[in-house]
């Protein structure tokens, strides 16, 4: 019995791993993907990358170095870009949201997500994670 609950606890850590973003060098990023950002945004210079839920992700920009953030598949299609906005330009709905179905929680970043198919959307970020809107600031997911 204990090594089958510890089984399933090492197997539980292992999916959480690999679910959360991982850092990645340069050198790790298939050249197809490398070369997928350098010809859709040739102005993204010092660039680091992570992997995430199987998609590799290109951040740049700002003093943090991720006001943009771009993913693309292990194949090189892009998936989407994020840019950083300020709090305030999120949709005026999300902020009455997020106080009413996340008590005590603060917005500590928010972005511009553009997808593949041109589909505008909001990410605020709260601690345990990103809230998803439209672009007329309805909620659609937690991520």
């Amino acid at each position: 019995m204990k090594k089958k609950s510890l089984l399933l606890a090492v197997m539980a850590l292992a999916i959480t791993a690999n679910v959360k973003s991982q850092d990645l060098k340069t050198k790790d990023v298939p050249e197809v993907v490398k070369t997928a950002l350098a010809k859709k945004y040739p102005e993204a210079t010092k660039v680091g990358w992570e992997k995430e839920k199987g998609n590799y992700e290109a951040n740049w920009g700002g003093k943090s170095g991720e006001d943009n953030s771009v993913s693309f598949t292990p194949t090189g299609a892009f998936v989407e870009i994020v840019k950083a906005i300020k709090i305030s330009d999120l949709p005026a709905s999300v902020a009455p949201y997020v106080a009413a179905h996340y008590k005590g929680a603060k917005i500590k970043e928010a972005g511009r997500v553009t997808d593949a198919a041109g589909k505008t959307m909001y990410e605020a970020e709260i601690k345990g994670g990103d809230l998803i809107f439209d672009e007329k600031g309805n909620f659609l997911k937690k991520d």
